[in-house]
């Protein structure tokens, strides 16, 4: 099992989600709605993403890859990795991590959603 450890970047992105999908949450009960809205869905995700990434970097649910416009923010010369999020949706989003800094570690570089 992989640890995960964040950059400063993805943590904030990932902040940033979880807060609107917690406000959606509080607006869906307000409004006593049972349909979990996009925000909700899409943390949901991610939070699974990262348990797979953590157990299983190669799971094939995330479908990683390695990536070549980021650079490693410790090994230069190193891989960089995409994993999904979502797929076979506009926007999909997608995880960027590499190994690192140390042995069972592994570095959320950050988050976007995919072009």
């Amino acid at each position: 099992m992989y640890h995960l450890k964040y950059t400063v970047e993805a943590d904030e992105i990932i902040k940033r989600l979880r807060d609107a999908a917690l406000t959606a949450h509080e607006n869906r009960k307000i409004k006593n709605k049972s349909k979990a809205s996009k925000q909700e869905g899409l943390y949901k995700q991610l939070h699974k993403t990262l348990q797979f990434l953590s157990q299983n970097p190669k799971h094939p649910g995330l479908n990683t890859h390695e990536y070549n416009s980021l650079k490693n923010p410790y090994y230069p010369n190193e891989k960089i990795f995409e994993a999904y999020v979502q797929n076979n949706t506009p926007g999909a989003y997608r995880v960027f991590w590499c190994y690192g800094p140390n042995k069972m570690k592994i570095t959320t570089v950050t988050l976007t959603a995919h072009p």
